[in-house]
């Protein structure tokens, strides 16, 4: 590692700890800086625009420092594969020892793709944001095709990974997630999709209101397997 990139700040904070967002892994979450997406629910708005507080030195000190005692890291954001490092980041980060988890909105299907065939990551979070017909709405961002070139890509390697989307009934309601199920079972996707309710903060990209509608889950369609989390 050069002096150069260890003195590059572009993480925004460390979560110590955690047994919820890698499952049956002991792990610590990465915060990374900035995003190619400004979803209108996302309760991250200031890692999106905020700058990097912590160095690769600061990072890389805190993960020896976990070495025997955490076994995963979590790389999230923001979104990380922004990151012009992320390719290094994630070989040190394996030189240590540990599994890593991405959490990717996949509008970076090249990168991930350079990350799975150098075998530089273990596990994919990703976010399926919204059927096409409200992507652009929802993200600000029109890219889907770069989404599902990297939901094709994942499947077609079989590669670990699972798909989610987070709920705010302002915004989708079932026939939306019945829609995002329907796409994933055309496209031969064998995993449990996951529906995440929003949970409310004030501080998001858009004004929505604190109480989102439950999913009303006897509208909902059994052609992938679905999980209910929180």
């Amino acid at each position: 590692m050069t002096n150069n990139f260890l003195a590059k700040k572009s993480v925004y904070d460390i979560t110590r700890f955690t047994t919820l967002d890698y499952k049956d892994h002991l792990a610590c979450i990465i915060w990374f800086t900035k995003c190619n997406m400004r979803c209108s629910y996302c309760y991250n708005s200031k890692v999106v625009e905020g700058e990097g507080i912590l160095s690769n030195q600061e990072l890389f000190d805190f993960l020896k420092s976990r070495v025997g005692k955490l076994d995963a890291v979590v790389l999230s954001g923001g979104e990380c594969t922004l990151n012009p490092d992320i390719l290094e980041l994630c070989e040190e980060i394996k030189e240590l020892g540990f599994k890593i988890k991405i959490d990717t909105n996949g509008l970076n299907p090249d990168i991930l793709e350079e990350l799975v065939d150098f075998s530089l990551i273990d596990f994919i979070a990703l976010d399926y944001k919204a059927p096409a017909q409200k992507f652009k709405h929802i993200t600000q961002n029109g890219s889907i095709e770069k989404f599902y070139k990297t939901l094709d890509m994942l499947i077609y390697k079989k590669f670990p990974f699972e798909v989610r989307t987070t709920i705010h009934s302002d915004l989708l309601d079932e026939s939306d997630i019945n829609s995002i199920a329907l796409d994933l079972h055309k496209r031969k996707y064998n995993g449990t999709y996951f529906i995440q309710n929003y949970l409310h903060v004030d501080d998001t990209f858009n004004t929505l209101s604190q109480y989102s509608i439950p999913v009303d889950k006897t509208l909902i369609s059994n052609v992938v397997p679905i999980e209910f989390r929180n």
